[in-house]
């Protein structure tokens, strides 16, 4: 995670800014997030699935869709859905600086985190925009890694018949169908958890390192009816208590160690009482009729 992140006061009275306020609230709340998020990077192609914006902006899922659909409309960024990766197409101008020096350090960084972003239909385009900028070195992409027009070719050229196939495999890859991506919140939703909870539960997941799965959901409704609660009851001890999972015998436990407790302090209760009153048998205080006897008063 960046220690911290520049906003440039362009960003409300620019072009760009301008553009962005014209798409309402919500787009500004996100754009900003997009500068600022704890998943960015100084190069503005990152990872951020959409529930991590709704989970850390505290707007709902559907508005911070359409939020992010105006910002792709304006110019802003690109949004890679199949990938999960955001492109903010001058945040790496704006988080380093307009080029640097071939011995610059920060080169080798800009390097090493194009590098580690996951594959994403932006690779080539980032590489286009700022290869000559940040002095870069290997692109990435659906063709195989090659240098910099700059720098001379390390690697040998395809052959004609591996052309053929990797177009081949493309094409086979765009027929194929993909599958919608699972969206925990709504699904929570959907089962009668409170936006809120399901939200709360999301980040809980995220924050352990856990994917809010559907198989993950699951199990917590099939434990919650062992234990006779709801999902949405379930669910919501989880984010009280901070559990990433629920087992049934948890809850039952805490509920019968509970139930002894009480029932252990009856007992004493009753046992002092049975001493003060003499009605003690057991400890050689029988108990005894005090009718007719006088007693002394000083």
């Amino acid at each position: 995670m960046r220690d911290y992140a520049k906003i440039a006061p362009q960003f409300w009275i620019g072009p760009t800014g301008k553009a962005i306020r014209k798409c309402g609230p919500e787009a500004q709340v996100v754009a900003l997030y997009l500068l600022s998020s704890p998943h960015a990077n100084m190069i503005g192609l990152y990872h951020l699935p959409i529930a991590y914006i709704a989970a850390d902006t505290g707007i709902p899922f559907e508005g911070a869709s359409r939020a992010l659909a105006k910002l792709q409309q304006s110019g802003f960024c690109g949004y890679d859905e199949a990938a999960e990766v955001v492109w903010v197409f001058e945040m790496a101008k704006f988080q380093i600086a307009e080029s640097l020096k071939a011995k610059d350090r920060q080169c080798d960084g800009v390097q090493n985190t194009y590098d580690n972003v996951p594959r994403n239909r932006f690779l080539p385009a980032f590489f286009d925009k700022y290869a000559d900028a940040f002095n870069m070195r290997e692109c990435r992409g659906n063709e195989a890694p090659y240098q910099a027009p700059s720098k001379p070719l390390t690697k040998p050229l395809r052959s004609q018949e591996q052309e053929q196939e990797q177009e081949q495999e493309q094409e086979q890859e765009k027929n194929i169908a993909r599958v919608p991506r699972f969206d925990a919140c709504r699904h929570l939703v959907g089962l009668g958890v409170s936006e809120s909870i399901a939200r709360d539960w999301v980040v809980l997941r995220k924050t352990k390192k856990a994917p809010p799965s559907e198989t993950a959901i699951s199990g917590i409704q099939r434990e919650a009816e062992k234990a006779g609660k709801t999902i949405s009851e379930a669910i919501a001890i989880c984010c009280e208590r901070g559990w990433v999972g629920f087992k049934a015998e948890w809850v039952l436990n805490a509920a019968n160690g509970a139930n002894q407790n009480q029932s252990s302090w009856r007992e004493e209760e009753k046992r002092r009482m049975d001493v003060l009153t003499g009605r003690d048998g057991g400890n050689g205080n029988p108990e005894r009729d005090i009718t007719g006897e006088s007693f002394r008063v000083a």
